[in-house]
């Protein structure tokens, strides 16, 4: 079993800059000591922290990844485990200078502890109340999340769900996700799910080209269009997408979710220096760093802001230029974007010591 030590925390510019996540799978962001306090909950499943996390310098195929998954869902099975995670990686992303947080994942049932989709996401809201009631210093809203391995009726039933939600929930339900293993299942299925979601007013947050196959998927996706795009890894000409969807996702201005640590850990891209981030900020399309799984792939979102200024060779103004763009990337209310905004300058304006 390996050491289940969190890599070298970012330097303190950036755990202290103000900070935008919005692609972070409730799941796959469970902490070490989370892990522990799950794993004590349940010794009977003989669950290791060398099942649940990719440390430095390992890698992962796609596949792996997702038997990762597999095991941590086992540990979280009851609306006591779902309010207790949520509330740890809240509190986790806000101690790592996140402000505005969306959350996702896919409604589970449980038949053996009385666990029902429904139960799922009140608790997950739940969990977002009373943070806020604790006074986090954070804004967090959820996005219900469609596993594409369940086929187009559970992704129906699944957008209902979270259209029942956005209208209940006080403006905490914003959005739908498309995720799960790109390999399963095509779009062209999902297709009536998404679009009734979109004519309801969700947001649309699609995993795009994660994998070179799904290139006929994406334009059809695209036809939406999705109101961001997560990883979009194949989209561009230069490692087998195309011209023609690099071109439709700059005439629709759609922003790219990308997380750099969890595309090399897990073996989409080569190397942080060949990352697709750098091509699309070249062309200033509007990119949005994230995490993807913190857990899982031991990083915390001021990690990634401090790789992507290594590697790129980002000035701080840059970093801080990218962090609060990210808010309009964002499926924040309108008035709530334009308070994080006031708040990025007047943080900024802190820290230049004015």
């Amino acid at each position: 079993m390996f050491s289940t030590r969190m890599e070298k925390p970012a330097d303190s510019f950036y755990r202290q800059l103000p900070k935008v996540e919005l692609h972070a799978h409730l799941n796959g962001s469970l902490s070490v000591a989370t892990m522990e306090k799950l794993i004590s909950r349940k010794p009977h499943l003989n669950i290791q922290h060398s099942m649940t996390a990719i440390h430095k310098g390992q890698r992962r195929t796609l596949d792996e990844c997702f038997q990762v998954f597999k095991v941590i869902h086992q540990l979280i099975d009851t609306e006591e485990d779902i309010l207790m995670v949520a509330k740890d990686v809240i509190g986790e992303f806000a101690a790592d200078g996140v402000k505005y947080l969306e959350l996702r994942s896919t409604p589970r049932e449980e038949t053996h502890t009385g666990l029902t989709k429904r139960k799922y996401v009140e608790t997950v809201i739940e969990a977002i109340r009373q943070c806020k009631q604790e006074d986090l210093d954070i804004e967090v809203r959820f996005l219900v999340a469609v596993d594409r391995r369940n086929g187009p009726q559970v992704a129906m039933e699944t957008v209902k769900l979270a259209e029942d939600f956005m209208v209940s929930s006080d403006d905490v339900v914003v959005g739908l996700d498309l995720s799960g293993d790109p390999t399963v299942g095509h779009g062209k299925d999902l297709l009536p799910a998404l679009l009734k979601a979109k004519n309801c007013g969700l947001k649309l947050a699609l995993h795009m080209s994660e994998v070179p196959s799904q290139k006929e998927e994406s334009e059809l996706l695209l036809t939406l269009p999705p109101d961001r795009i997560g990883h979009g890894t194949f989209l561009h000409p230069e490692v087998g997408g195309s011209q023609s969807l690099v071109d439709k996702v700059r005439e629709r201005n759609v922003p790219l979710e990308l997380c750099l640590t969890s595309n090399v850990k897990g073996q989409s891209v080569p190397s942080y220096d060949k990352h697709h981030f750098l091509y699309w900020y070249k062309l200033g399309h509007p990119c949005v760093l994230c995490t993807d799984d913190k857990g899982v792939f031991s990083t915390e979102l001021s990690q990634e802001y401090q790789l992507a200024a290594t590697t790129f060779g980002l000035s701080r103004e840059a970093v801080w230029t990218l962090s609060q763009q990210a808010i309009g990337c964002s499926f924040a209310p309108d008035h709530l974007k334009e308070k994080l905004r006031q708040r990025w300058v007047s943080l900024q304006a802190q820290a230049s010591g004015r």
